[in-house]
């Protein structure tokens, strides 16, 4: 068996603290009622022992006070050091109860023990004096144990505490990296798949080859897509810090314009100067709905609304697509991110079918001027 570090420092204590007893033992022993060599032999299991002291701190405890209660019968009058070192480990190692009835053990049978070796001349004050110091140390070893086991015990959740911050910051790093890739590259490649697909479409109607670039840009496009879905799947949103705000909205309008949709964008009410991150979450919310309109809902139409009140943003994206009243919406990666900016402000937002046809997005953001 290889032995660490540690191991090598409890055989070094453990072969000083035995050796410590032996050579106490040699001038302290007094008349004998058990022979000599049983005396030395438990002097030194009781120091040998500790070497096992952090492997099994309560057998080890059972050891060394067995040796001592043993050489004291033995007529060997040592202090019970070994049973210290013993108490400070079955402590520290969180066995507070069985060493405390194991030292009240140990402090009933000492005395026996010396009563047992044979006749001696300690005076009764002297006797007295000598359990109290006893008592004394073995409160110290005990007090030294749970006093280093407290300190492990800080330093272990300060180490679980740092490693579950940098979790947290390499999950928000991670998160904010998934924001940006939906927020922007999306709807980039959005763009670019509706404007092959419109190209190929007009070109098919009027009977004309299809060139094999725009149809490579199309799949492309497909392709794309859908390995930005797979790959946001496995991410999830947070809440960023993107360039844009409610002043950029009417580009988005305008972009929308350019791939064949009808947009228009309507603010009512007094603008006001709005907190950043709410300036952030218009322009993802409306900028989500019309990437959604372009890709699914097959709308020849679609309207932004802004309507700016004292103490909140409305807003709604209405579009005259194929869904219906009936139709269930399937929540997808950017709405659940909508969802989630919306309700980190203390907002709300829903997304249902019409009754007329089409489909609305409303959502609504309280402003605090203060911030």
């Amino acid at each position: 068996m290889r032995w660490g570090r540690a191991d090598v420092r409890d055989g070094a204590i453990a072969a000083g603290v035995a050796a410590t007893l032996l050579v106490t033992g040699l001038s302290a022993q007094r008349s004998a009622a058990l022979p000599d060599l049983l005396g030395h032999a438990l002097l030194a299991a009781g120091g040998l022992a500790l070497v096992a002291r952090r492997r099994a701190p309560v057998p080890v405890l059972a050891v060394t006070g067995l040796c001592a209660v043993g050489y004291q019968t033995a007529g060997f009058d040592v202090p019970a050091v070994a049973y210290l070192f013993a108490v400070y480990a079955a402590v520290r190692a969180g066995h507070r109860t069985v060493t405390v009835a194991a030292s009240v053990a140990m402090l009933a049978a000492l005395p026996l023990a010396a009563w047992a070796s044979g006749p001696h001349d300690t005076g009764e004050a002297f006797a007295q004096a000598r359990g109290a110091l006893e008592i004394a140390w073995l409160v110290a070893a005990g007090a030294a144990g749970e006093a280093l086991r407290q300190a492990e015990r800080r330093a272990d959740e300060a180490e679980r505490t740092r490693e579950e911050t940098a979790r947290h910051r390499a999950d928000e790093e991670r998160l904010h990296i998934a924001r940006e890739l939906h927020d922007s590259l999306t709807h980039q490649i959005s763009i670019i798949k509706v404007q092959a697909e419109v190209a190929v479409h007009v070109a098919r109607r009027r009977g004309e080859p299809v060139p094999e670039a725009l149809l490579a840009i199309q799949e492309a496009g497909r392709e794309a897509n859908r390995e930005l879905r797979a790959t946001l799947e496995a991410l999830r949103d947070d809440d960023t810090t993107p360039p844009r705000g409610l002043d950029h909205v009417p580009e988005l309008v305008e972009r929308a314009r350019g791939v064949g949709l009808d947009a228009t964008l309507t603010i009512e009410g007094q603008r006001h100067d709005v907190p950043a991150a709410v300036g952030r979450t218009v322009y993802r919310i409306v900028q989500e709905s019309l990437t959604n309109i372009a890709r699914h809902a097959d709308a020849a139409t679609a309207s932004v609304r802004i309507d700016c009140r004292p103490d909140s943003l409305a807003i709604r994206v209405d579009d005259d697509g194929r869904a219906t009243p009936t139709t269930s919406p399937t929540p997808g990666v950017g709405l659940l991110g909508m969802r989630e900016r919306v309700t980190a402000l203390g907002g709300r937002l829903s997304a249902a079918p019409r009754g007329e046809g089409g489909f609305t997005v409303r959502a609504e953001l309280p402003v605090d001027r203060s911030s």
